[in-house]
């Protein structure tokens, strides 16, 4: 972690935020680096972080077995993994009213119809997960009233500009070596 700033105490400070709200939102073991630009001077925020890898997403298939009863029009799930039904509830909820949804027990569920197209359906996305809770925690690092934000994220590395002024090219070249220092493991 790389917290650059001209006055040391005032990095110090924000090394202890970063790491109490990382600690707070149980991120440490899912970040591989972190770094950050502060300039009270000049009213910026540039911060950078790496993700872990995570697994796969998890498909329908993965987790459940579909099959289409033509002679009752209906397309029954029967759920192989218990761990990912809130999942499937929650995705199916989404895209059906719950009264759509029949669930005769547990691991059992009945949509009338034929929605075999349901196979490639994403249950769960470790990396979507990750990334949703990392935003989070820079919506919590940033500095108050810091409103002007560009999102320069890439693929595995999350990365805002954050000030409350109109955003300079500086800033976004900062980012951008905070991006290719991550990328090379710098």
């Amino acid at each position: 972690m790389l917290v650059e700033c001209y006055d040391e105490k005032g990095a110090e400070v924000y090394e202890i935020i970063i790491k109490q709200i990382f600690q707070d939102l149980v991120l440490g073991s899912s970040v591989e680096d972190l770094k950050a630009f502060v300039n009270p001077d000049d009213p910026v925020f540039v911060l950078a972080i790496k993700m872990k890898k995570t697994s796969n997403a998890i498909a329908f298939t993965d987790v459940a077995n579909l099959t289409y009863d033509k002679a009752n029009d209906v397309t029954m799930i029967l759920i192989d993994n218990e761990n990912y039904l809130p999942n499937i509830l929650k995705r199916l909820w989404r895209l059906f009213s719950r009264d759509e949804i029949y669930q005769p027990n547990r691991y059992q569920l009945e949509i009338k119809g034929n929605h075999m197209d349901l196979e490639t359906l994403i249950v769960d996305d470790p990396h979507s997960n990750l990334q949703r809770r990392i935003y989070d925690a820079v919506f919590r690092i940033l500095p108050e009233g810091f409103k002007i934000i560009k999102d320069m994220s890439t693929e595995d590395i999350v990365c805002v500009v954050a000030t409350d002024e109109l955003i300079k090219d500086a800033w976004i070249e900062k980012a951008h070596e905070f991006i290719d220092e991550l990328n090379k493991g710098i």
